[in-house]
Parts: structure tokens; C-alpha cells; sequence
């Protein structure tokens, strides 16, 4: 994995800022600690720079970019799990490689189908290739948006990076927030409308999209879509197929020529992960170490609920013993998980998951300190219908996110008059994801319905954890691969009739029968348990001590937006929070915690805010 920049402005000669092309790469490091290259050319009226970041896990020794072929420059984050099959195909056309990475597979794809190329692969990835002739640019995001890819055009300058701090080097981007931005950070986030992001003058290539950016324009289009088909297989060809194409994502994503693990929760998705994994390293002669994460003194302060109803821990050491694999499990201090905020905010360059990022950053740097790839369960619950709100009926038809159903705990926290028109701009994007929603005319009711949270879980949750998880590994120097979101799993199970998906009326039935037999029976019908989150007070009181903090600085401009005395009452009595903010685990700590790093990145990015 990587992180990449670049920069095309006919007012600006790139080769006199140097400065700004070190700041924008030294804001890449952690996406790429391992190597760094630069591309500066002045011509065709304007001046180019290409800027990367690598962590080599492919083919080390070789791969270096900005890689050059004939007119093209490339720079590229991301891996290809079907590279082998591309680059045999390009060979046939003449094509020859004078390395093993998929860099040059990506870059040759384009030289032979341009835009079409993006067709080819299967992969996570986001990567731009200058034309040096014409002066043009092409940038591409993977199908399900697994990679991050951010741009900018103001004053005649256009830049693009893998991290929206990357851009507020470029001259004359700006750190403004403006109403819509406030309306992602208060009526929508964790989450945030795709394409959308919180500052003014930065927004997103959509996954599943490419873009161009030649005389002065930009062109997007998207080459992929959530498509309905007639489904024309029955349960067990379902269950088949199912299992055959999952187990070949995860063999796909086994490939790595630096040190692989996996995590494991105890929860199906990592468990079935893990087993593929392990049966592939016991054929090799070699052992598989999987990580969990816990926090400290958890199982004393466990709370069961609805979302949560049992531990991880019970079950880690179960499937663990059961495929063989060396096992770490890493606890976390709550502690440093609360003081971790602040470097999850930064990470994110945004307000965010708030401990559901904390926790998974130090995670992952633990990890890091032995291993550079790890595969992860993240996506299977919102493909096969994982969900508890998938399976409510009182949930299922409301008019509304079902994993954030009202905005009043968000309204409860701000001034009374402030961004009035929230409930409707939360509301509109709800309605603009179903609308684009695609189904077949015979499509049930309730097939129709489900159609659409397919849609609304791909294009809002899956989008939160994705960044989440890539942003968090990345800002750890760790790549994080994620097997449930290869683009053929996500089409097979959307043209899945519920009534297969949910075998047996159970959240991922469809993946647990297709699993069964390779997994103890305990782990295979385990009830959904979601991220571990501390349960210890020490947390809240470490979050409460940081929100006071921020709360008494008069100077932040957040005090203009807040109903201070409500964050107060929230700190003495979190039990009185009557729903949650976002999901199954943003509750009353996380609640306080999202305004502390919101006041984090109002102070380290110096926004300025327009309302």
C-alpha cells in the first residue's frame, strides 16, 4: 500500500516549490514509509508534479514510482489480487514486464484499454496516471471504494491525494467548513455523503468512478454499478457458489512477500478468514498468527445488550486451538485509548469513529511491530444482511438511516437555531441513496426493501468502516485487506433473495450454511457480536476530563455551535442518552468523545468555519 499526490497548475511553477511538494509527501509518510519518489515537469502550458509514498509488499526490491510508461507516469496505492490473469492477458497483446508488482500491470492495463482498464482489475486501489504528451489526467477508485482518492480545483490548480491534509499544502486550498460541511459533521458523521467531504474546497472521487482532468475540466463517470439481475440459482447452488467465491477472495489475498496475519474476533467473518488462511499456510509448512484486541479489566465491566450479547474472548481461544494458529491477543489501556483521540482525529483529518478508531490505530500498531499485511472480517455484515436492523420489522420500513434513525441526540448538543435545516439534509441524502437504488419490476416488497438497506449499508456503513480501517492501519504503516469486499461477493449477494440470504431466519445464513462444516458449530451459529468496545469507566472519565477541556477553551469556535450546558449534563449523567448517535456502539462516551474531536480538528487544521 501506498499514498499518492499530485498536482497540475498553469499558475503555479511546481518547480520552485519544493517546499510545498515536501510537505505534501512528509504528510504521506506513514501511508508509505518505506520509499518516496517525486515527478516534475513543466509543459503544455502548465506545470505537473507526482508525488509517492511506498510500503512495499509486493515484489520489494523492484516497484519504485512514479513508474514511467512511454508518454505515461503512474502513481498507485493499492493491490491487485488478480494481477497474474491481467498481466498474462497483456502479454498476449505484446506486452512485456520487467518486474512482478501490479504497478506496471495497472499502468500497461491502462496503456492498452485506458478508462476500460478499471474493468479489468480486482483489487483494492486508487492510482492517477499523468499523460506527459497531452497534459491530461486520469485518476481511479476500485468498485467498493476500499481506497481513498481526494481532489481539488481551485485558482487554476488541480491536486488529488490519498489524505485530505495532503491538499491543504497545495496554495490557495482552503480549511473552510462551510453549512454543508457542518451538516456531514453533526447530521451525518461518523458517516458522510460519498463524494462529499468536510471542507469546502476538497472532494472525493467516488469508489466505483474515474475521472479527467484535461484543458481546465473535470470528467467523472462511473464504471461500475450495484446492478439487479434475476437470480437463477437455488439454495444450494447459492450455498456453493457462496463458499467458492468467498474462500477464493481470501486465497487471492494471501499473497504478500512480507509478513501476513489475520485478526480474529471469535465472530464468523474473521473465523472463516482465518481457517482459509491457516489451511493455506498448513499447506506450506508454515503457522498463521492471528491478533485479537481487548481493554483492560473488560470482562469485569461487560454490559450485555441487543447489539452486543456476548464476549469475543469467550470464543477467541475456541477457534483459535480449532485451525492451529498462534494466537496474541492485545489489551488496551483505556487510558491511552482516550488520549489516542486525538491522533484518530489527525489520522482521519476529520472528526471520527472516535475509540472505534482509538482503539483499532493503537491496535494495529501493536500489530505493526511484527507483521506489514492482515486480513480482516470488516463488510460481511453488510452484504449478507448482518445486521440487527435488517431483521426488525419496526426497523426495516422506516423512512430514515436505520443506524442513526433521528437526529435529536445530535440536535440535543447543539444551540437551539443552529443548522436548522439538518433534519432535511440527513433526510435528502437518505432519500437520494434510495433513489438510486436499482431493482427488478417482479422484486417483492420486501425484496425491494432490502434492495435498498443493501444500498444504504454499502454506500454509508461499509464507507465508514472502510475509511475507518483504512485510515487507521495506514496512519500505523500496516496494510489491512478485506476479503468480503471483493466486487464479486457484493454482486452475487445482491441479486441473493432474502429468503436465502437469511437461511433459517439468521443474520448471514447463507454464510454460515455455506461454512458450517468447516468451522465448530459454536463459532458457525454464534449470535453477531460487533467491535469490542471498553466498558471500563475509566474511559468515560478520561473522555470527560478531555471534552472539559475542550469546553473551557473560549477561544475554539466550537462554543458558538454547542449547547454547552447539555454536553455538561451528558458528562455527569451518561446513562440519560436515549438512543445512540451512529450505529450499535456511539453512545454516551463516544458521544463526548466526537465532540472533543471535533474540537481537536477545529485547533490542528486552524478551520475556518462559514455558516
Amino acid at each position: 500500500m501506498c499514498g499518492i499526490a499530485g498536482i497540475l497548475s498553469s499558475d503555479i511553477d511546481l518547480r520552485n516549490e519544493k517546499k510545498m511538494i515536501m510537505n505534501i509527501s512528509s504528510s504521506l509518510k506513514m501511508r508509505g514509509p518505506d520509499a518516496s519518489g517525486e515527478y516534475i515537469n513543466t509543459d503544455n502550458n502548465q506545470s505537473a508534479a507526482l508525488i509517492h509514498r511506498r510500503l512495499a509488499v509486493i515484489d520489494v526490491e523492484n516497484g519504485a514510482q512514479p513508474m514511467r510508461f512511454g508518454d505515461y507516469i503512474i502513481v498507485y496505492n493499492g493491490e491487485l489480487y488478480n494481477t497474474d490473469e491481467v498481466r498474462n492477458e497483456l502479454k498476449s497483446y505484446g506486452y512485456t514486464f520487467d518486474t512482478l508488482c501490479d504497478t506496471e500491470v495497472v499502468l500497461k492495463a491502462f496503456h492498452k484499454w485506458k478508462e476500460n482498464s478499471a474493468k479489468k482489475f480486482n483489487g483494492i486501489f486508487a492510482f492517477a496516471v499523468y499523460n506527459e504528451k497531452s497534459g491530461g489526467l486520469f485518476l481511479c477508485r476500485d468498485r467498493i471504494g476500499v481506497k481513498p482518492l481526494f481532489y481539488s480545483y481551485v485558482n487554476n490548480t488541480f491536486s488529488f491525494a490519498s489524505r485530505m491534509e495532503s491538499l491543504l499544502y497545495v496554495k490557495g486550498v482552503e480549511s473552510v467548513c462551510d453549512r454543508e460541511g457542518l451538516n456531514e459533521i453533526f447530521m451525518l458523521g461518523p458517516a458522510k455523503t460519498i463524494g462529499k467531504t468536510v471542507f469546502r474546497d476538497i472532494r472525493e472521487l467516488p469508489p466505483a468512478a474515474y475521472m479527467y482532468f484535461r484543458n481546465g475540466k473535470t470528467e467523472i463517470k462511473e464504471y461500475w454499478s450495484l446492478t439487479a439481475r434475476e437470480f437463477t440459482d437455488g439454495f444450494d447452488a447459492a450455498k456453493e457458489k457462496t463458499y467458492s467465491l468467498v474462500k477464493d477472495a481470501i486465497k487471492r489475498q494471501l499473497v504478500s512477500d512480507v509478513p501476513l496475519c489475520t485478526f480474529l474476533s471469535g465472530g464468523l467473518d474473521s473465523s472463516i478468514i482465518s481457517k482459509v488462511a491457516s489451511d493455506e499456510y498448513k499447506s506450506r509448512g508454515e503457522t498463521l498468527c492471528t491478533y485479537s484486541v481487548d481493554y483492560d479489566d473488560n470482562d469485569k465491566y461487560f454490559k450485555k445488550s441487543l447489539f452486543q450479547p456476548n464476549k469475543d474472548s469467550d470464543y477467541i481461544g475456541l477457534i483459535s486451538d480449532y485451525i492451529g494458529s498462534e494466537h496474541k491477543n492485545v489489551v488496551l489501556n483505556n487510558g491511552e485509548v482516550a488520549s489516542s483521540l486525538y491522533d484518530a482525529a489527525v489520522a482521519r483529518n476529520c472528526p471520527g469513529f472516535t475509540d472505534v478508531d482509538s482503539s483499532l490505530l493503537l491496535f494495529c500498531r501493536e500489530v505493526k511491530k511484527d507483521y506489514t499485511v492482515c486480513l480482516s472480517g470488516e463488510c460481511a455484515d453488510e452484504v449478507f444482511g448482518g445486521y440487527p436492523w435488517y431483521h426488525r420489522k419496526e426497523i426495516l420500513f422506516e423512512e430514515t438511516f436505520p443506524w442513526s434513525r433521528s437526529v435529536n441526540v445530535r440536535r440535543s448538543i447543539l444551540k437551539d437555531g443552529f443548522l436548522p435545516e439538518g433534519e432535511e439534509y440527513a433526510h435528502s441524502a437518505y432519500l437520494e441513496t434510495v433513489r438510486k437504488t436499482d431493482f427488478l419490476e417482479s422484486d417483492s416488497t420486501l425484496e425491494k426493501r432490502m434492495r435498498e438497506m443493501f444500498r444504504l449499508n454499502m454506500d454509508w456503513f461499509m464507507q465508514t468502516l472502510l475509511v475507518r480501517k483504512d485510515v487507521m492501519s495506514m496512519e500505523a504503516s500496516l496494510e489491512v485487506r478485506v476479503p468480503f469486499c471483493d466486487w464479486r461477493i457484493v454482486e452475487y449477494a445482491y441479486n441473493m433473495p432474502w429468503e436465502i440470504k437469511a437461511y433459517n431466519s439468521r443474520e448471514k445464513g447463507i454464510l454460515r450454511k455455506a461454512f458450517e462444516n468447516d468451522l465448530p458449530a459454536e463459532i458457525t451459529w454464534r449470535k453477531k457480536s460487533p467491535y469490542p468496545k471498553t466498558f471500563n469507566p475509566e474511559y468515560l472519565k478520561a473522555v470527560c476530563d478531555l471534552t472539559s477541556k475542550a469546553l473551557s477553551d473560549k477561544s475554539s469556535p466550537i462554543n458558538e455551535m454547542l449547547n454547552i450546558n447539555a454536553i455538561k449534563d451528558l458528562t455527569n449523567a451518561p446513562d440519560s442518552l436515549s438512543e445512540p448517535w451512529y450505529g450499535q456502539l456511539m453512545r454516551a462516551p463516544q458521544v463526548l468523545a466526537y465532540v472533543y474531536q471535533i474540537y481537536v480538528w477545529a485547533e490542528k487544521y486552524n478551520v475556518e468555519f462559514i455558516y
